[in-house]
């Protein structure tokens, strides 16, 4: 196979669910050899779609797909400026479809290629909520019940549950009170400890919803409580101020869910403001850099903790699993509930099992793609609601 060359990039957009799902196969000049890869920015599909057909799966064609690292680094500067989430996605799109090519013709699964498996599985959280604690306790419960091991507790998801006292004539958004939040998270897991003891690991996402000097007094507030992470405590804007959360509490923190560029994730894992890295993997551009990134972050102790909610789509709940087990420091693995039409469409997806994931053994991402059965479930278009979040004022906040 030494004239072995990239033969066509498609990009396949479906919505199985709530979530709008890229998926990216890259077929080969070797009949029947192809990868997968996840290009997944389900708010700007179409941005994605158009950036892989039209510029990142035509600089592809032609080349060498076992040359990962080359076409990695050309494609991401090739259109001059980059570093941003569509052309990401695009990029990651393709990367993760050669590295399932790279398992297929060695004849062994992507985390054997990158120093074999260390772990036996990758422990993974799911997600409760409720509008009363004691809701939230018991959603926490059935997690349990079902094997889970840690678990992300939410008291009315993101918004919160408390009255945003909107004046009269705002403007329509997603609603809510971050003074709220400062007055019933602390009680929320003062009450979960009380009742579920130390049985369980607790998380807790902010979703970088709170002013800095208010995110800076919740992670002291919240440090009694002893949670496995307190997630996007700040936004990517106000980083500088995780040395202040460092200097008065313990609380460990995760961030990176909406990182996109390295300059954004170095300087917290290089100062050791951080303690697990939660990058949205084709969002940074793919398996390439996220392999980089891991072993950067072991360096200086800060663990994995890639993103993996609804909106990652299979093949890259996949790509992460394999990422889980075969680096070292891995953290734990998010693992947003998946309807059985996913398990359908893309034959491999694991299934959690006593609070644990694990790859199968098939060469590459050991995961196939049903393109007809996703064709029946074509993507809807409308922009998204719950990123127009608003303060009680009515001024725009972030989602």
């Amino acid at each position: 196979m030494s004239d072995l060359k990239i033969a066509a990039v498609e990009c396949f957009l479906t919505q199985p669910a709530s979530q709008r799902l890229i998926v990216v196969k890259v077929t080969t000049s070797e009949p029947g050899l192809y990868g997968l890869g996840c290009a997944t920015f389900t708010q700007r599909h179409r941005a994605v779609q158009a950036a892989v057909e039209h510029h990142i799966g035509p600089f592809a064609v032609g080349k060498d797909p076992r040359a990962i690292e080359d076409f990695w680094q050309s494609a991401m500067v090739n259109g001059y400026w980059r570093n941003g989430p569509v052309l990401n996605n695009a990029i990651s799109g393709v990367d993760m479809a050669l590295w399932d090519i790279k398992g297929k013709l060695a004849g062994m699964p992507c985390y054997q290629l990158w120093g074999g498996a260390c772990r036996a599985a990758a422990a993974v959280y799911s997600h409760a909520n409720g509008r009363e604690p004691q809701e939230v306790a018991d959603d926490v419960r059935r997690l349990m019940a079902a094997g889970f091991h840690h678990i992300r507790c939410q008291l009315g998801g993101y918004q919160g549950v408390g009255d945003a006292r909107k004046p009269e004539g705002a403007p329509p958004g997603a609603y809510f009170s971050p003074r709220e939040s400062l007055h019933r998270l602390p009680a929320l897991f003062e009450y979960l400890r009380r009742e579920l003891g130390e049985q369980v690991e607790l998380l807790h996402d902010v979703h970088e919803r709170l002013a800095p000097i208010d995110a800076v007094w919740l992670a002291k507030a919240l440090e009694p409580y002893r949670l496995f992470f307190l997630e996007d405590l700040l936004a990517p804007e106000d980083i500088e101020w995780f040395a202040n959360v460092r200097a008065v509490c313990a609380t460990p923190l995760a961030m990176g869910e909406l990182f996109n560029h390295p300059r954004e994730i170095t300087p917290l894992i290089a100062g050791r403001l951080i303690d697990f890295i939660r990058c949205h993997v084709s969002q940074i551009g793919g398996a390439t850099p996220a392999l980089k990134l891991a072993h950067f972050a072991e360096a200086f102790g800060v663990r994995t903790a890639w993103h993996g909610p609804g909106d990652v789509s299979p093949v890259g709940m996949v790509a992460n699993v394999h990422l889980d087990v075969a680096c070292h420091n891995f953290g734990i693995q998010e693992w947003g509930g998946r309807p059985d039409l996913e398990y359908e469409m893309f034959p491999g997806l694991p299934r959690v099992e006593r609070g644990y994931v694990r790859p199968n053994d098939k060469p590459g991402w050991g995961i196939e793609f049903n393109e007809t059965l996703a064709a029946r479930h074509p993507c809807t278009d409308e922009n998204p609601t719950w990123t127009v979040s608003r303060l009680p004022d009515g001024t725009l906040w972030r989602p």
